[in-house]
């Protein structure tokens, strides 16, 4: 069911909410959070595509906040809000209000949304593109226990990191992190089976991507050694290499979706590690509401190297189909340059 509500207020939408849930015999509230998009029309229906699919798993009232820009000095001086409300099949498993903010209305976004949130219940933020500076300081982002960024989305994602390191409250996190975790979860499961001191590592994938400096970051942090950043064509990562003094491990995945671990003294493996969508990611991150100090502690290590080193530069490695010569052979990869090392504390 979809209610529009043109000129309306919060109170208004609320009513508007407990009729449709009673219209369709569902007079129960079973939610357990309230996710804020703050977001624009032209990114809208994805961000709420997504939401509605991470709903499935975390049943929420989702309120999407689109600030309209108005063209003329009269415009932009009268106040108005717009509505839709979406219940039922129209709306995942919980609840969708579509907030249009008109004229000043739009600066103060906040005094709208928190006569709608749930009550005695948390509050995510989640800014698809264009997040702000500063999350926590943010009129809408100070409602919320979790505040969620995309760096991948930002003009220039590396900067952003270091922003994001500057300004980071607990609460902070992005989903240039979220996209490592099964990284993280596979290199930290073969140094259990392997266990011995690691030396050095090595990141590779294509420039530009946060979530590659965030690997070679949080391997810095946490393991106290050298890490290098080598580009390569991508998708995204595409190979990770920890030297150990029993060995080397390697998880390489050149296409996006399987990898290969090896390891000394053990058959390589295939692991399924395909590229998410941002409805598992953000069904990830809204699995947890306290702090996440791995992300932190990984997101301040070395950021300030980013702007001290200015661009990656390196010789990109082989694509896949270089790499297989004629009669399936393997060629050999192209020599990778240093492109710039998070050096351990």
């Amino acid at each position: 069911m979809k209610i529009d509500l043109t000129e309306t207020t919060s109170s208004k939408i609320n009513q508007a909410l407990v009729s449709a849930r009673r219209a369709i015999g569902t007079p129960a509230i079973g939610m357990v959070l309230t996710l804020v998009i703050v977001t624009d029309e032209e990114n809208a229906y994805d961000a709420l595509k997504s939401a509605g699919d991470a709903s499935r798993e975390h049943p929420s009232r989702i309120i999407a906040v689109i600030k309209r820009v108005s063209r003329s000095p009269r415009a932009r001086r009268d106040a108005r809000l717009d509505a839709e409300v979406r219940v039922g099949s129209d709306a995942g498993t919980g609840e969708t209000v579509v907030l249009r903010l008109h004229g000043e209305l739009a600066n103060h976004a906040q005094s709208v949304v928190l006569p709608l949130l749930l009550p005695d219940a948390p509050v995510v933020v989640w800014w698809p593109e264009d997040a702000p500076a500063d999350a926590a300081k943010d009129p809408l982002g100070a409602l919320a226990q979790r505040r969620i960024t995309d760096g991948y989305s930002a003009e220039r994602p590396l900067d952003e990191l270091a922003v994001r390191a500057a300004t980071y409250s607990p609460g902070d996190t992005d989903l240039s992190w979220t996209r490592i975790t099964p990284w993280r979860s596979m290199l930290a499961a073969a140094l259990d089976q392997q266990p011995a001191q690691v030396i050095g590592a090595t990141v590779e994938g294509e420039s530009d991507n946060p979530s590659c400096e965030l690997l070679a970051m949080w391997l810095a942090d946490r393991l106290g050694v050298p890490v290098e950043r080598t580009l390569s064509g991508g998708p995204g990562l595409t190979a990770v290499r920890m030297e150990t003094k029993n060995g080397v491990i390697v998880l390489d995945r050149a296409d996006g979706s399987l990898a290969t671990l090896s390891m000394q003294g053990q058959p390589d493996r295939a692991v399924a590690l395909k590229r998410r969508d941002t409805a598992e990611l953000l069904a990830e991150e809204l699995r947890r509401l306290d702090p996440d100090n791995t992300y932190e502690s990984a997101v301040k290590f070395g950021v300030e190297k980013l702007h001290a080193g200015g661009e990656v530069k390196a010789t990109p490695v082989a694509s896949a189909e270089e790499k297989t010569a004629e009669g399936g052979q393997k060629a050999p990869a192209a020599k990778k340059a240093p492109a710039k090392k998070a050096a351990a504390k």
